[in-house]
């Protein structure tokens, strides 16, 4: 009897105290802005209008030192929602949607399966195959309203009124002044480019009141002491160089976090304060889990910040850039909370590569325009001409990274430091971006590249020392780049061809020609590149440029057309090819469909 009685008042007790206790593990809120860096109030920008943001950040946690892993939505997105670094998963570049392997689960999953109620209202854009069971609800009527009474909830709202596309269309009438609006050093001050940047502060003000509107709505449904709330960008933004650039102003987000005081015990530091932490996208899943007390799975490559399952401090952050809608790049960035280090693997392509996109915006051209009329300083220029292999910037010194000092000697040590950085972290995770994309497109209709990169087949460390010499500029590389065009290893034949356009190599004629045969269309191309470049063979060059486009691979037709571009009166024989390929209705995405439209109005013009 004695035993029962007992058995009993504790399974009462159990029953009245499980709500008591889902009501006690935290909620979490994030609220996402999209395409901006620091320029609030909070972050001493005078000119910004973020009163709510910084009346927030007040009462916070404000990161000085957060970043984005790569400066454009969806691989940054990528990181946020896997844990993971895309270029080991083989999703670097923007929206190719190539899957991940069978383990990762999109971290919100673990939540679900421990009793949350997840929302997202309403970007998804992962760049990799979706997981709707991720969410109990994802549309942009979404919210934690709807869960069970006690349940606590993860959700995540983003305002996508500060998205580049809002400055796609003047504004008659603005808010703050364009007269008065701070240009940085590299925009010259053309009404355009002040038009768009005094808009683009009004979009911010109308950001932060939108924030403002989701922060109240939380304390009138009572939910603001259970509540830690995130603010953050999804990366920075939005002029032309900052947005899909490796600078700080692509990279540097700001992130603030609140903590309420039934929570303050899971941060290491105070409300109130800043922190010069060094965080990146990587750590936010690791982060969400060690706040509700889920156990971060091995596979994640971050570290938590805050919460119960808290890691050191890294040493460096870490970011990349691959392929931006049709126009294809590689760089990879390291920072420290002095230096950021950019490695720029295809400097032979300038920095403003026309994007059918970006042209969108009015101040891009009229900026380009002053470039042709030769009307610009040599720091304005810059993003018009073709990059160094190695970038090196003191960010505190040079917030706006104009001045390169890579060939500093002062530098070197810092220099050679970062440089093994990031040569470490490409190895350790097997950085995957050194494979032509044409290349991974087949690779991922058979498996994953994270589990091809581990399976013996992915030769990384002699791709990526070929990739070095190819992008070093030193003309002592030559001999071992024509002898990277007999390797076994299609990537390294890739960047053997690649490494004779950077270097514009006289040399290796006959090489380059017999590539035109390779097997692997991304190395016929490249090598077509390297003869159209260097004169030695334009006709057969734009021949086998020609003979690309009707490729079933979209990215070889991509990597072709941009190799045309450079081609002017030359590309005749392809414009048959390019037509059929503007005419035809995408299955996914367009940017082969972009770049044949480009290249024919780029044709039509330079006759």
């Amino acid at each position: 009897m004695y035993k029962l009685t007992l058995t009993i008042l504790l399974a009462v007790l159990t029953a009245a105290m499980s709500p008591a206790t889902a009501q006690d593990r935290p909620n979490i809120l994030w609220i996402v802005s999209e395409d901006n860096t620091v320029l609030l109030g909070s972050y001493g920008d005078q000119f910004a209008t973020t009163p709510n943001l910084d009346q927030f950040a007040a009462g916070s946690i404000r990161y000085k030192n957060a970043f984005s892993t790569a400066p454009v939505c969806a691989p940054s997105r990528n990181t946020l929602i896997t844990g993971m670094y895309p270029p080991s998963l083989g999703t670097e570049h923007m929206r190719s949607v190539y899957p991940s392997p069978a383990f990762v689960k999109f971290f919100p999953k673990y939540l679900r399966e421990a009793g949350y109620y997840t929302t997202n209202n309403a970007k998804k854009d992962y760049n990799t195959p979706d997981q709707t069971d991720a969410w109990d609800e994802s549309s942009n009527k979404a919210t934690y309203k709807n869960r069970k009474p006690g349940q606590p909830f993860f959700a995540v709202f983003n305002l996508n009124v500060s998205h580049e596309s809002s400055l796609h269309e003047p504004l008659p009438a603005l808010k703050h002044d364009p007269e008065k609006v701070p240009l940085p050093p590299y925009h010259p001050a053309t009404p355009e480019l002040k038009h768009d940047w005094a808009q683009y502060y009004d979009k911010l003000e109308e950001m932060d009141r939108q924030f403002g509107r989701l922060l109240q709505e939380l304390k009138d449904e009572g939910l603001a002491e259970n509540t830690i709330v995130f603010y953050y960008a999804d990366n920075g933004g939005v002029l032309a160089r900052s947005k899909r650039f490796m600078y700080e102003s692509g990279l540097h987000v700001p992130l603030i976090v609140h903590l309420p005081p039934k929570y303050a015990h899971l941060a290491s530091q105070k409300s109130g304060t800043v922190s010069d932490r060094l965080v990146t996208f990587l750590d936010f899943a690791p982060t969400v889990l060690s706040l509700v007390d889920i156990k971060v799975p091995e596979y994640m490559q971050g570290g938590a910040f805050l919460g119960k399952q808290q890691k050191p401090e890294p040493p460096y952050a870490f970011g990349f850039r691959g392929r931006m809608d049709e126009r294809i790049d590689m760089s990879r960035s390291v920072r420290d909370k002095k230096f950021r280090y950019i490695r720029n693997y295809l400097p032979n392509k300038i920095y403003g590569q026309y994007l059918e996109y970006l042209w969108r915006a009015p101040s891009v051209k009229s900026w380009e325009e002053l470039y042709k009329a030769g009307k610009l300083n040599a720091v304005q220029s810059k993003f018009w001409e073709a990059k160094p292999a190695e970038e090196l910037f003191d960010v505190d010194a040079d917030p706006h990274n104009i001045k390169n000092l890579a060939d500093d000697p002062k530098y070197k040590k810092d220099l050679e430091r970062l440089r093994k950085a990031n040569a470490e972290w490409m190895a350790k995770y097997k950085d995957v971006g050194f494979i032509p994309e044409a290349i991974i497109y087949e690779i991922a209709k058979k498996t994953p590249l994270y589990d091809y990169a581990r399976s013996g087949q992915y030769n990384f460390g002699k791709i990526a020392a070929t990739a070095d010499l190819a992008s070093s500029r030193t003309a002592a590389h030559t001999q071992a780049l024509i002898k990277a065009l007999a390797d076994t290893d299609p990537s390294v034949r890739y960047w053997g061809a690649t490494g004779l356009t950077v270097l514009k190599a006289a040399a290796g004629k006959d090489a380059l020609r017999k590539a035109l045969k390779d097997p692997e269309p991304a190395v016929r191309i490249a090598a077509a590149e390297a003869l159209y470049v260097t004169g030695a063979d334009k006709t057969a060059a734009v021949a086998t440029l020609t003979d690309a486009l009707k490729s079933d691979n979209p990215y070889a037709r991509l990597q072709a057309l941009n190799v045309l571009d450079l081609a002017g009166k030359d590309a005749a024989p392809a414009i048959p090819g390019a037509e059929q390929i503007a005419a035809q209705k995408p299955e996914m995405f367009d940017y082969d469909i972009r770049a044949a439209k480009v290249l024919l109005n780029n044709f039509k013009n330079s006759k």
